[in-house]
């Protein structure tokens, strides 16, 4: 870990915040979001800072709650959106451009409330880790010139979690988020029902202690996912879990 290169590169992204002057970020409360709106605020000052997350079908609830806190916590004007991406055309047929359709109706609802509310710019927190890997949703970002200042700043994740621990951000050791329609496999459609039985599966796995977990969805199979440190604790409890996901509609639990 360089702590001097993460102060170096957050220096760059404060410039690149001032030149922004006043700014809206969409905020889910990752880390990175997190991370660049509490770097705004010291950078620009609340009254020139505002967050806006979208409560939508694959947001889930406890993360909404999440949204708020984290804003309250650090002071932060926010503001909460609905937001229906199922409505979005193209979205839930779920192919691989699932995300590009996402962010275009996202940016598509808070451009009006840039205007309305006298901000110049949109932003979001893309990092540079962001850069090589399939994001549809970028293309989306660059044709409605919405800004990743953390990627213009050369910021990693690794970075992220550094400078959010000395911030004092309960943040910085976060795992990565990922909403609830990137579980059901490609080509298979996306319901309200199907993410509500993501969600429910989830939580319900997470009430053993575990972090990081994934309910992917391939029709009636529930594949579970979680980071290798707890599988044994998965698998401690995992009639109960057997047992649960039936309840909630999987013919089948694989982990």
């Amino acid at each position: 870990m360089n702590i001097h290169n993460s102060l170096v590169k957050e220096q760059r992204l404060k410039e690149i915040l001032s030149e922004m002057e006043r700014i809206i970020i969409a905020f889910s409360g990752g880390v990175d979001s997190t991370y660049l709106l509490k770097v705004a605020l010291d950078t620009l000052g609340k009254e020139n800072v505002l967050a806006i997350t979208a409560d939508s079908e694959s947001f889930p609830p406890s993360e909404l709650e999440e949204t708020i806190r984290i804003a309250n916590a650090i002071d932060a004007p926010h503001q909460i959106i609905k937001m229906s991406e199922l409505s979005i055309p193209g979205y839930s047929e779920n192919d691989s451009n699932r995300c590009y359709y996402c962010k275009k109706g996202l940016f598509e609802n808070l451009y009006p409330i840039m205007i309305e509310k006298g901000y110049h710019n949109l932003t979001f927190g893309l990092i540079k880790d962001d850069l090589g890997e399939h994001r549809p949703g970028v293309k989306a970002a660059i044709e409605k010139n919405v800004r990743g200042p953390l990627a213009e700043a050369d910021i990693t994740k690794e970075d992220i979690r550094i400078r959010s621990k000395e911030l004092g951000l309960d943040t910085w050791d976060k795992p990565s988020l990922a909403c609830l329609s990137s579980r059901i496999a490609y080509g298979e459609t996306i319901t309200i029902e199907k993410l509500r039985k993501v969600d429910e599966a989830e939580q319900f796995i997470k009430g053993f202690g575990i972090k990081q977990v994934r309910v992917r969805v391939h029709h009636e199979i529930a594949r579970i996912e979680v980071d290798p440190s707890d599988m044994n604790e998965l698998l401690k409890y995992h009639k109960e879990i057997s047992v649960q996901l039936k309840s909630i509609g999987f013919k089948y639990t694989a982990m």
